[in-house]
């Protein structure tokens, strides 16, 4: 059995559609479309990717998405999302790779997010990254309360054999890799 394709890319306006409906998919408070489209056309500091599946057909489907600012030398994951079909498959660890490859190669020092206390999956994810809990949000979440951890890493202390796609087995291959610093070319 050949292992899921998956190609990592930067977002392009075609894709808001298809994004908007995983976010919806994903959280309880999902962002809007205007959201999306502010960061993906007007944020200089903001960076987007997409995971893309494509058919038999040809026809391409967007399994997942990440939004990154770049906030002097950090990466700050503001949302990482994959469609609940896609989940446990490894989609969510490529979009992770490619954004701690890009903000390696930008000459960024940490990444650093927010994640649900009760997201165990999640947080499961980016331990095996070398993300570490340093702080925590008291009642962050407006729909339920719950807090948000504050997760970091060090880029330095990244391991290249999973950025270099060391992932193990049942891992989708990611077929393509391309910096964000072309994205607004084609948008």
């Amino acid at each position: 059995m050949n292992p899921m394709t998956v190609t990592i890319r930067p977002m392009q306006a075609d894709d808001l559609e298809q994004v908007v409906a995983i976010d919806r998919l994903s959280f309880s408070l999902p962002w809007p479309e205007s959201a999306f489209r502010y960061e993906l056309m007007e944020n200089k500091h903001a960076r987007l990717w997409v995971a893309s599946m494509t058919d038999a057909a040809g026809s391409e489907k967007i399994v997942g998405a990440v939004v990154v600012w770049i906030i002097v030398d950090q990466a700050h994951i503001a949302t990482l999302a994959v469609h609940p079909e896609f989940r446990r498959m490894g989609v969510g660890q490529q979009l992770l790779i490619a954004v701690l490859q890009d903000a390696l190669l930008s000459g960024m020092a940490t990444a650093t997010l927010e994640v649900r206390r009760g997201n165990l999956a999640a947080q499961a994810l980016y331990r095996k990254f070398g993300f570490e809990v340093v702080g925590y949000r008291p009642r962050y979440y407006k729909d339920n309360q719950e807090d948000a951890l504050i997760m970091t890493v060090e880029l330095q202390h990244v391991s290249a054999d999973r950025l270099l796609g060391g992932s193990g087995s049942g891992s989708p291959t990611c077929t393509q890799h391309e910096p964000l610093t072309e994205r607004r070319d084609r948008v």
